[in-house]
């Protein structure tokens, strides 16, 4: 049984593939609690739109900084915010990092497409 992914605000679907979906279990370090993560989107149906702030943030103890720098999504249809691309992906190298300090923003890794929940709707398709 397949799942559609819509837009919550305006009902556009999202085109997002359940077999590109991570485990819920799958540990990530920008963490993934009330999200969806997704390793491939369909790149038509969002904007990406950088944001670059000046602010401390602390998402676990390995992943935190002074400049925040990401991408947000907004659905294409009508400019709801529907998640953030994070770059914590799974690594494009066997390496472990350089100094081996581990994959924490050393290693390049794929992009992870994360979805807020609430931006979501999902639909089952029998």
């Amino acid at each position: 049984m397949a799942s559609i992914y819509s837009c919550a605000e305006c009902g556009t679907n999202l085109n997002l593939q359940t077999i590109h979906l991570f485990p819920s279990d799958f540990y990530f370090e920008a963490g993934n609690k009330g999200t969806l993560s997704f390793g491939v989107v369909d790149q038509t149906k969002f904007r990406f739109e950088k944001e670059d702030k000046i602010k401390p943030f602390f998402e676990t103890i390995n992943y935190w900084g002074i400049q925040r720098k990401r991408i947000k999504m907004k659905c294409n249809s009508c400019g709801h915010l529907v998640g953030y691309v994070h770059d914590d992906g799974p690594p494009l190298t066997n390496s472990t990092g350089q100094f081996h300090m581990g994959p924490s923003q050393v290693i390049p890794r794929d992009p992870r497409y994360r979805f807020k929940t609430k931006a979501l709707k999902i639909t089952s398709e029998t």
